[in-house]
């Protein structure tokens, strides 16, 4: 690499702003590599056009370099939130959630079928190689087209009526994604939590492809590694959702330094990353973020101890009183954010649940709505969230424009009068000795509602719940088990009813896919199987049996195929109508706050905003790379 020493005066000859001598020095985090010349100068580091954020338009401070964040996590998996606050993403929203380009320099969509990606000159990987059509065209031809490696067939994301696009690259900037019909959700989800993978670091992958590496070579890297076939060792090194491979060059703002097990995780600053701010410092400010792996358990107990500086995952609002009173004796600040879900808390009938029984009555929309009307909301709200949440259905928040008022309320209103009459109306007449009533099959009405055992808070609410279905002659039992077996005994149809959060996306707009709606996923855990059917394209699981589940998913069709405005909410509005007025899913409070701890030197931390996995991706839209530490406030 042959190394430029220009001086940074010139950086506004390539579209940098001026900057003075005293913000002209590198992060002193960078200084040992400068110094052994392992490192190129700034302005070799930067695309010919960076990403400009200008912090005082967005109500911000430009900050200073420096400085190490601590944050807790509950498990090594939970690596994987550095990718979704990082928020590096090729096209991204910001946080008025509209889309801009990002990582590309621009991109052009032509009837949301023809998609055009220009690529930043001189964009480097974290580890110094350049990004480039090769890298896209690895990933398409050699990743995505390749039937080793996907097994599965094409990720259902790019197929439209089960066509893939057509890939081009147009030179060593440019690449196109041409598809027959419109694909009006494909800058959507390269802007989502968890992306589409449409680009890989093929200079550094091709090492453990068999098409590009000598067998020989391949074998003792696949011994190396421990796995037993080439397409694992690729699968391994390649994944950048949960960035476990410390090697895997990245286009985040920091990079895992750390490879598993370990109990502590360093995250330092990509020194090629490809933002700047107004001053021309290059971001992250941050230097540095440590993830401590931590009992979920004793998380929140943790944070209020001041063991971090950043916290939202693991603590809830249940603990919002014992972490403000840390305040007294720790340098921090809490506030509260506004939760997106449409239910804070969420019961979801397993439809396709093993038992016959259940699974009858799971699918009949009486049942459905007389265990929703048996909630009382308003005791659960004031005793759990003190009263400041919304009672309601799991529905769509005020803040989308396609809020209406009977969504929340549809049959979300404590009515134990008229559930007892539901359930009498399906043949639920008969009754135990102790009240509950007795199934078709002679057995008594027992609910196991099985959750992933992760906060009180659940557990708090079930208890209450309890009490409600007990009055309309249901019994109510709660079982606990780790998240992965949670999520696989739900697609297995062992359990027959959880608990989980509502519709991950409560502020959609018309553009938004409405796919949550709809069985699109096997993680839906109300329908998993008609979600499987869905995203194999019929090779596994099965087509809906309940009518208006398959026209919820002929909506969503019609809905990907117009570019029309109008005709897009009309089709969003009857899907809400139809999704509320169905019960798919039992909400019991939306609009929940969500505790946020900062250090009280960390600054552009928003005091109040949106938090929520899809679409802000919790700290993503709001630029944790612009976060940085000053004075005490």
């Amino acid at each position: 690499m042959i190394k430029r020493r220009t001086v940074l005066g010139l950086l506004a000859s390539c579209f940098i702003p001026a900057i003075s001598k005293a913000q002209s020095r590198e992060p002193s985090y960078l200084w040992p590599k400068l110094r052994a010349a392992s490192l190129p100068d700034l302005v070799d580091r930067l695309p010919k056009k960076p990403r400009i954020v200008n912090m005082a338009a967005l109500g911000r401070k430009p900050g200073v370099y420096g400085g190490v964040v601590r944050t807790l996590i509950g498990s090594q998996k939970d690596i994987r939130l550095m990718t979704i606050y990082g928020y590096a993403r090729l096209v991204g929203y910001d946080e008025k959630l509209a889309l801009h380009a990002d990582i590309l320099e621009s991109y052009e969509a032509i009837e949301a079928r023809i998609f055009t990606f220009k690529i930043r000159e001189g964009h480097r990987w974290s580890d110094g190689s350049y990004l480039t059509s090769e890298d896209f065209r690895y990933c398409w031809e050699d990743v995505i087209l390749n039937e080793e490696l996907r097994r599965g067939g094409l990720p259902r994301d790019l197929l439209v009526d089960g066509k893939p696009p057509r890939f081009e690259v147009m030179d060593k900037l440019t690449v196109r994604y041409t598809w027959d019909a419109p694909n009006p959700d494909f800058l959507p989800r390269l802007a989502a939590p968890q992306a589409i993978s449409i680009v890989l670091p093929s200079a550094y992958l091709k090492q453990f492809h068999k098409k590009y590496q000598d067998e020989f070579r391949l074998a003792s890297l696949m011994q190396q590694f421990r796995v037993t076939k080439w397409t694992d060792l690729h699968i391994k090194m390649s994944r950048s959702y949960r960035p476990e491979n410390p090697e895997l060059p990245t286009l985040d703002p920091w990079r895992n330094t750390t490879a598993p097990p370990a109990e502590q995780f360093v995250f330092e600053r990509n020194p090629f990353f490809h933002r700047i701010d107004e001053n021309g410092l290059q971001l992250p400010y941050i230097d540095q973020i440590i993830m401590n792996v931590s009992s979920s358990e004793i998380i929140a107990a943790k944070t209020g101890a001041g063991e971090s500086d950043l916290q939202a995952s693991g603590i809830d609002f249940s603990d919002y009183a014992f972490l403000k009173d840390a305040e007294k004796r720790y340098p921090v600040k809490v506030s509260l954010w506004k939760r997106t879900q449409g239910a804070r808390v969420n019961l979801l009938p397993n439809l396709n649940c093993r038992d016959a029984v259940w699974r009858s009555l799971f699918q009949d929309v009486r049942v459905r709505r007389a265990l929703s009307l048996a909630i009382d909301r308003t005791e659960i709200n004031k005793a759990v969230f003190y009263g400041l949440a919304t009672e309601s259905a799991d529905a769509i928040l005020p803040e989308s424009p396609l809020y209406r008022p009977e969504y929340t309320k549809a049959w979300s209103v404590h009515d134990p009068r008229q559930a007892n009459a539901l359930l009498d109306a399906v043949g639920l007449h008969a009754r135990d000795d102790d009240g509950i009533r007795l199934l078709p099959d002679g057995r008594s009405a027992q609910i196991i509602i099985e959750t992933a055992g992760e906060s009180t808070l659940e557990t708090d609410i079930l208890q209450l719940i309890t009490d409600h279905w007990l009055a309309v002659g249901i019994s109510l039992f709660i079982r606990t088990s780790q998240r992965d077996i949670f999520r696989s005994r739900a697609i297995g149809g062992e359990i027959i009813m959880s608990m989980w959060s509502g519709l991950e996306n409560g502020i959609p707009t018309a553009d938004m896919s409405p796919d949550e709606l709809a069985p699109t996923s096997d993680a839906q855990l109300q329908w998993p199987v008609w979600g499987m059917h869905y995203i194999s394209n019929g090779a596994k699981g099965r087509a809906p049996e309940v009518a208006q589940a398959a026209i919820l998913l002929d909506l969503l069709s019609q809905w990907q195929k117009t570019m029309d405005m109008h005709e897009r909410t009309r089709i969003w509005n009857e899907m809400l109508e139809i999704y509320s007025q169905q019960v798919f899913s039992i909400g019991i409070v939306n609009g929940a706050h969500q505790p946020i701890l900062k250090s009280a030197r960390l600054q552009n931390v928003p005091d109040k905003a949106l938090y929520g996995f899809d679409p802000t991706c919790y700290f993503g839209v709001y630029m944790p790379d612009a976060f940085w530490f000053g004075e005490e406030t």
